[in-house]
């Protein structure tokens, strides 16, 4: 008697936060910093400089984030 495979679901990607976040070769996500797109001129060059810098997620909103993108491993 041959086995039955039971259907899954597919799970469907919150695109909002596919737009958003990336997740790297090691498995790290990267997202874009705000406070970049308008009003600059009233900020320092520093707070301009530090912005450029793509951040990381933290450990508990990786986690959260991956399940977002339907990632493997999580």
């Amino acid at each position: 008697m041959a086995k039955s495979k039971v259907k899954k679901n597919k799970l469907k990607t919150l695109k909002g936060a596919l737009k958003r976040f990336k997740v790297t070769g090691s498995g790290k996500v990267r997202f874009r910093r705000a406070n970049r797109s308008h009003y600059n001129t009233s900020r320092t060059t520093k707070q301009m400089r530090d912005a450029r810098a793509n951040g990381v997620a933290c450990k508990s909103d990786e986690v959260m984030i991956k399940r977002m993108l339907n990632v493997e491993g999580v």
